[in-house]
């Protein structure tokens, strides 16, 4: 069974037991035997499946399991085993008709499944990492619970207080083995003389308008308080040689769009269009865009997803720049050092404002390329929960002369990751995240999962029967459709449910890369993503959190230039969270625990799905102040990012661009 599937499990077995244990004293106080000694087998039965299941888990990592070993677990056992000395033979005596169910047989039975409640509750609400306050708090609530129960339904039942006492020592105890790891199993492990104020894990106190996030001018942890400013950090003002200099301007304003259907949304947009107008340039090129905002309230900004453009170009509200409000302009301006697909969109209120259309597309070419062949950019977006390619809610069609070859690059812009499939013709999928592949081969009757923020570019050559590509498995999104066919397009009403997942660890041919696995590196994160209770903006709050808090308290990563950086992601969650660092590109390491085993993998937004652990590393290249954080950017919004210092790198700005 996957990890994603034993923590499913544990949470059944959790509630389960908790069901069994509670009603098996409910049962016994109402004086029915036969179903409180049932239930009570039940309740052993799942008691032990919890324990089987957090074995099975423990080789997944300590993450994982943590809070079962050291709480959740030996309060079970201790109150289960209570149960079972003080209960279960009163329970078979009466159910043989020789006896009654007195308190001494309900207390201890309800006593295990308040002992039991804590195991999903404490996962639930709690979340990773286990510490001092929640075990003592949920020892405490375990122990007051049995003894009110024991003062509400009889006198000092023989065995009892001394039962409570064993419970409340045995689970201090095991509060005490491992609320060190609390500590330890934190965000930061360091190499090759860490600064000062990356031993002191420094607090995160820089706003994040971007999700929404208020905003604080205390200093982060007094780390780089002399030292560049991030304001310093900005584009060269010349292209690189035999480049053109291409400026845009992007207005945001409020507009009403129409849709290919006909259809009116209400929208955020760039220019009155959803998508933005489109931002293209060749390699060596300088991109000049000048922002201006004239209606958004909220403000806007302009980040380039996957772009590793200088940190004061990021646009980033709060930590790079001021949000530019009604009435305001912006200008940014880098090289076309990247070729490939790639996106913008606001980082101001960002949940809300892609979703009503603050976005576009950044394409850049190679130099000399041909302008030969069909070059499409399909952007998939939700307008009103109804699924969108480009400007297109309706299936549309796209004629391509056959032989001709076509490059069919998807862009992944909602919060969650959707499926693609394309039939009628072989295909290659050329490059992930704007990053070629090496030797890719072809696929066909393949599922294409593209993560939230990320890009697929796939080749091949226009065939003489057409092609259909589906998202979703819906009706064709689009077909590609010759001047005259000579032979039947593909059917529409294909099945392409059934056919199984691309991925991308095992595709491409292996080559040589700058560093991997083995690689020394000068320091090393681990961010466990999860949910439960934390402190969000100065209020509790219940947030997508990593390592146990929210932004803006998630200490920062603090990094120098040159540095080999590797990051290991948790999800210990229910919900995929698509990783998205700025500035950098990743290269993975490891997923599982399994390197991969074709191309290279180079990455900027990675699905890191329930019960996954992820390996990554990049190199420190790109001085500045960085966003590091979930792309379903309502989880950002919700707590789930943090920031990436450079040492000797400051921020000027403390504005809370609140949403």
């Amino acid at each position: 069974m996957t990890v994603a599937g034993l923590i499913v499990l544990d949470l059944v077995a959790g509630v389960t037991a908790t069901v069994a244990w509670l009603g098996s004293g409910a049962a016994a106080a109402a004086r029915r035997a036969g179903l409180a000694l049932a239930l009570f087998c039940v309740a052993v039965a799942a008691s032990l499946a919890r324990v089987g299941v957090a074995l099975a888990l423990a080789p997944a990592g300590w993450w994982f399991v943590q809070e079962k070993f050291t709480l959740t677990l030996p309060l079970l056992v201790v109150a289960g085993l209570a149960a079972s000395v003080l209960a279960a033979p009163r329970l078979v005596t009466a159910v043989r008709g020789r006896g009654d169910l007195s308190a001494a047989v309900v207390i201890p039975l309800l006593g295990a499944g308040y002992a039991a409640v804590a195991g999903p509750a404490v996962t639930l609400l709690m979340g990773y990492p286990a510490t001092w306050s929640t075990g003592l708090v949920t020892v405490a609530l375990v122990a007051a619970a049995v003894l009110v129960t024991w003062r509400a339904v009889s006198a000092p039942v023989p065995g009892l207080r001394v039962t409570a006492a064993v419970t409340l020592a045995v689970g201090l105890a095991g509060v005490g083995l491992a609320f060190v790891p609390a500590e330890t199993a934190g965000t930061t492990e360091t190499g090759g003389g860490p600064p000062a104020a990356m031993e002191a894990h420094a607090m995160d106190t820089h706003a994040m308008g971007a999700m929404g996030a208020g905003a604080s001018s205390a200093s982060d942890g007094g780390h780089a308080r002399q030292g560049r400013p991030v304001t310093a950090l900005r584009g060269p003002s010349t292209p690189a040689a035999g480049g053109e200099v291409r400026r845009f301007t992007l207005t945001a304003r409020t507009a009403t769009v129409t849709l290919s259907s006909g259809r009116e949304v209400a929208a955020w947009t760039f220019d009155g269009r959803v998508p933005g107008p489109p931002v293209t340039a060749s390699e060596g090129d300088l991109i000049e865009v000048r922002l201006r905002n004239a209606d958004i309230t909220s403000g806007v900004t302009l980040h380039w997803h996957g772009y590793d453009v200088p940190s004061g170009e990021d646009g980033v509200p709060g930590l790079t720049q001021d949000a530019v409000m009604p009435g305001q302009e912006f200008l940014y301006r880098f090289r076309a050092t990247q070729v490939g697909t790639y996106w913008y969109h606001t980082h101001e209120v960002s949940d809300r404002g892609v979703k009503l259309g603050l976005y576009g597309m950044l394409v850049v070419t190679p130099r000399e390329a041909a302008n030969e062949g069909a070059d499409l950019t399909l952007p998939v977006h939700t307008f009103g929960g109804k699924i969108t390619l480009g400007d297109h809610d309706q299936p549309f069609e796209q004629r391509v002369a056959p032989g001709t070859p076509v490059r069919l690059r998807l862009v992944g812009t909602d919060n969650t990751p959707h499926q693609f499939t394309l039939s009628g013709t072989p295909y290659k999928v050329a490059a992930i995240d704007g990053r070629d592949l090496n030797a890719p081969g072809e696929l066909s009757r393949t599922r294409l999962r593209l993560p939230a923020g990320g890009r697929y570019d796939l080749v091949f050559a226009m065939p003489a029967g057409g092609a259909l590509l589906r998202v979703d498995d819906r009706a064709t999104s689009l077909r590609l459709t010759p001047d005259a066919p000579s032979t039947p397009a593909p059917s529409a009403a294909e099945d392409t449910s059934g056919w199984p997942e691309f991925d991308p660890l095992s595709y491409g041919t292996p080559s040589a890369t700058p560093f991997g696995a083995g690689s020394r590196s000068d320091r090393r994160f681990t961010l466990v993503l999860d949910q439960g209770l934390a402190i969000m903006n100065g209020r509790p709050a219940y947030a997508h959190t990593v390592n146990g808090h929210a932004f803006p308290s998630i200490p920062t990563q603090l990094v120098r230039e040159g540095d080999l950086v590797r990051v290991t992601v948790v999800n210990r969650g229910r919900e995929t969270h698509p990783w998205h660092l700025h500035g950098h590109t990743v290269r993975v390491l490891s997923r599982d625990g399994r390197a991969p085993a074709g191309s290279p993998l180079l990455l900027d937004t990675f699905d890191v799905r329930p019960g996954e652990v992820w390996e990554v590393a990049f190199r420190a290249n790109n001085p500045g102040m960085w966003m590091n954080h979930c792309h379903n950017l309502s989880h950002a919004d919700q707590g789930m990012a943090l920031h990436l210092a450079y040492e000797g790198v400051t921020t000027p700005f403390h504005g809370a661009h609140g949403g």
